[in-house]
């Protein structure tokens, strides 16, 4: 844990983060190290810890969590991860980078980072995945964001979230900007929405900043296949709580217009040939998602007698 008090080695040590590195396999442990204890050297001084505690949920994360615990050493005053029974080397990455590590069992994403924001002891609170990462342009924003005094004015602060996909950084469709709130006033501050698409909500003002924070969510596209049915079982249980029926037309034409709004108006085609797999991806995601309904209702349904005893006396296939 990483306090505002804690000595450095150096009054002119600085956390040396001012390269965008290309992440090909950046994250792997052992390719990173995670300083415990870092200071800002500044013409006027110190910069001091700012009163923020990092809240990080994981589980099974040893790939991703160092390059997340790296970028954001030496910047808070605590570093909670929690996790949900990871059988990797997730838990000691976090004791080693100096992180207090708390186990809870797996609540849903939204309620599981309720839970972690509910450790977090420090005025402001930095909420991070562990696919993911503060740009060094994004880290240079959040120390001005409390150098220049806007903790004190505003509840929260926003910023877009880029995607790392298929060998290349996505700035179009429907992945970007894809602004996040994630920086906030504990005070006030919880985590709401529905499952899978969670968000944080604070009682007042929101500061919109403009650097980036770094998304490895699909190593692959394997990833992001098994994600859709995930997320398809989680729109099916809000579809039949709300007592919503299926519908032909909107099965055919909401996945087309997602693929004319992600690829034609938002331009995911500047983005080559990822910008358009993630467009047809999510074409084919919107299909699956909204022909659950329809499997739902087809589930129940019995086969007649008549049809039975048609199959039965039909000669077989030579």
């Amino acid at each position: 844990m990483v306090s505002a008090s804690a000595p450095c080695q150096s009054a002119a040590v600085h956390f040396l983060f001012s390269m965008e590195r290309r992440p090909d396999r950046a994250g792997a442990r052992g390719n990173l190290q995670i300083p415990r204890c870092a200071c800002v050297h500044r013409h006027h001084g110190l910069l001091m810890v700012p009163p923020l505690s990092v809240s990080i949920v994981a589980c099974n994360e040893e790939r991703n969590l160092p390059r997340c615990l790296a970028s954001v050493a030496g910047l808070a005053a605590e570093l909670i991860v929690m996790d949900s029974g990871s059988t990797d080397a997730t838990r000691q990455i976090a004791a080693d980078a100096g992180a207090r590590v708390i186990h809870q069992d797996w609540l849903g994403y939204r309620d599981q980072k309720n839970a972690a924001l509910a450790h977090c002891t420090q005025p402001w609170v930095l909420a991070l995945d562990a696919d993911e990462e503060l740009s060094p342009a994004l880290r240079a924003e959040i120390e001005g964001f409390f150098e220049g005094g806007d903790s004190g004015r505003f509840h929260g602060a926003s910023f877009p979230r880029k995607v790392w996909f298929l060998g290349r950084w996505i700035t179009h469709g429907d992945w970007y900007p894809d602004r996040k709130l994630r920086l906030v006033r504990r005070e006030g501050a919880r985590w709401a929405g529905s499952p899978e698409h969670d968000f944080l909500e604070v009682p007042g003002p929101v500061r919109r900043l403009h650097a980036d924070l770094h998304h490895f969510s699909f190593p692959d596209t394997a990833t992001y296949l098994r994600k859709i049915t995930v997320f398809a079982d989680e729109y099916l249980k809000r579809e039949l709580a709300a007592g919503r029926r299926w519908s032909l037309a909107g099965n055919l034409t909401r996945p087309l217009w997602r693929f004319f709004r992600g690829y034609v108006l938002r331009r995911g085609f500047l983005d080559g040939f990822p910008g358009l797999w993630i467009a047809v991806g999510i074409t084919f995601q919107t299909f699956v998602r909204h022909s659950r309904t329809y499997e739902h209702a087809a589930a129940r349904r019995q086969p007649d007698e008549g049809a039975r005893s048609t199959a039965a006396s039909a000669p077989a296939p030579r």
